[in-house]
């Protein structure tokens, strides 16, 4: 009776070790999942459907993975490739791209100077190409690493983790450098970064966290500053709606909507700060409700959504719009992209300098009131590590900042992340699986199966590898 259920039970738990899942248990909570073990799943019930002739689309499968895991992606993409299916995959990792029998570029630059085809081929045309991506790839382009290390200014010790699948271990940060987190998915790296270190921190600046990891102790070295703020990016969305856009998420909205109400007509009129807001009743369009889109529900089908007739988009009633600084409403200033309403707001330093984070990590080509659900996940990443910059935290902790981010675009942020080390003293732990970048900070951490595997410290000498 039980030979059948036993085949088929097997069967399936094939497909977990195929994609490199052999250790987990069976009933672990899906919430205590990496981002890399948790994208293996998926693959994996893929893998049991046993479909022929579909079309797989996945976009960035290998955030999350280390260079090991690649190797068990790649393959587990082969085999559906091989059954018959087509599988078209959105990816910046370059064993990914050198293991695809067809590449197509898309560029030259991001956002409106993007959408042309650089290129399409094999990888050995790619190689002869003279695109962006092909120049990284044959090592014509590339990071450079810094020709100092700074030292520790304290170390900060972490005692007896046992967070998830960590085994009691002991681990020291330094304090004013950049430190990197680095080992196999599932190792146990954002447990311990995100999971302990930052949860612990925020509960002693009396901040409320949920589920904290387990730990017997919290220590600092004789003589080390204790930490006064501290902020983490992750990969949580920036946000789920239209009304969420660049321009409030790093709270650039507030400055320009305090500046429009200082303008001679809106004092005439007696406009506060909150008649430019499109979330509140009074300067926004109600038939939208500030949305500037009307949601259509098709039922059986997914929600559509259509300009609004009314105000055609712009979100504000014609009595907001009436209001200008310097020959533009409201609307048309969030219609502004990031690098053009930086000189437009020149004047204004604090402003200014909000837009100027936004440029450097690469975003200077957003529109200020452009929707959160329509930016890649790269732009999210970059928009987050922006706003994070400009709370000017003590220590900063990143989980995979890189991920989602071209070679260009994630050597931008490297550097930034370099830059701040080195002019505020900032301490920075970066969970990565990027190598180029893993070679660029002053010190790194790796953990294999939830132990502290080694403690290494970066050369500047030569390639500088870990």
């Amino acid at each position: 009776v039980a030979e059948p259920l036993l085949k088929e039970l097997t069967h399936r738990l094939s497909f977990m070790r195929n994609v490199g899942l052999e250790y987990l248990s069976l009933g672990r909570a899906m919430a205590t999942l990496s981002g890399g073990e948790a994208q293996r799943i998926r693959l994996a019930s893929q893998l049991g459907s046993g479909l022929v002739g579909v079309t797989y689309v996945l976009d960035e499968p290998s955030i999350g993975l280390h260079p090991r895991d690649n190797e068990r992606l790649l393959g587990t993409l082969r085999s559906l490739q091989r059954r018959g299916n087509t599988v078209l995959v959105v990816e910046h990792d370059e064993a990914t791209i050198c293991a695809a029998d067809t590449v197509i570029e898309l560029g030259p630059g991001s956002g409106a100077q993007g959408g042309e085809i650089m290129f399409q081929g094999s990888v050995p045309e790619l190689l002869r190409a003279d695109t962006l991506t092909a120049r990284y790839l044959r090592g014509d382009a590339s990071i450079s690493l810094p020709d100092e290390r700074r030292e520790p200014q304290g170390w900060l010790t972490l005692h007896n983790v046992t967070t998830n699948n960590l085994r009691g271990i002991d681990c020291r940060f330094p304090l004013g450098v950049l430190t990197c987190v680095t080992g196999v998915s599932g190792s146990g790296k954002s447990s311990l970064v995100v999971d302990t270190l930052y949860k612990h921190l925020a509960i002693g600046l009396g901040q409320r966290v949920d589920q904290p990891g387990t730990i017997a102790g919290l220590s600092y070295s004789e003589g080390a500053r204790p930490v006064e703020r501290i902020v983490a990016i992750d990969q949580t969305p920036i946000g789920r709606t239209p009304r969420s856009n660049p321009a409030t998420y790093t709270k650039v909205f507030d400055e320009i909507r305090t500046i429009f109400a200082m303008t001679p007509d809106a004092r005439k009129r007696g406009y506060k700060p909150g008649r430019f807001s499109f979330n509140v009743r009074g300067g926004r369009c109600e038939a939208c409700g500030g949305d500037g889109q009307i949601r259509v529900e098709m039922h059986f089908l997914p929600d559509v959504y259509v300009t609004c007739d009314v105000c055609k988009g712009r979100r504000y009633n014609h009595e907001t719009l009436d209001v200008r600084y310097k020959g533009l409403n409201i609307a048309e200033v969030l219609d502004l992209p990031v690098q053009q309403a930086r000189a437009f707001f020149e004047n204004y330093p604090v402003l200014e300098r909000r837009l100027a984070v936004l440029e450097e990590v690469g975003l200077e080509y957003l529109r200020l009131g452009q929707p959160a659900t329509t930016l890649s996940g790269g732009e999210r990443q970059r928009a987050a590590i922006a706003r994070a910059i400009l709370l000017e935290p003590r220590v900063l902790l990143a989980d995979e900042p890189t991920g989602n981010l071209d070679q260009r675009t994630g050597d931008s942020v490297a550097e930034l992340l370099l830059e701040l080390n080195r002019t505020l003293g900032m301490t920075l732990v970066i969970v990565t699986h990027n190598r180029e970048m893993a070679g660029t900070l002053g010190r790194c951490l790796e953990l294999r199966s939830g132990e502290l595997y080694e403690e290494m410290r970066t050369r500047a000498a030569g390639a500088g590898a870990v």
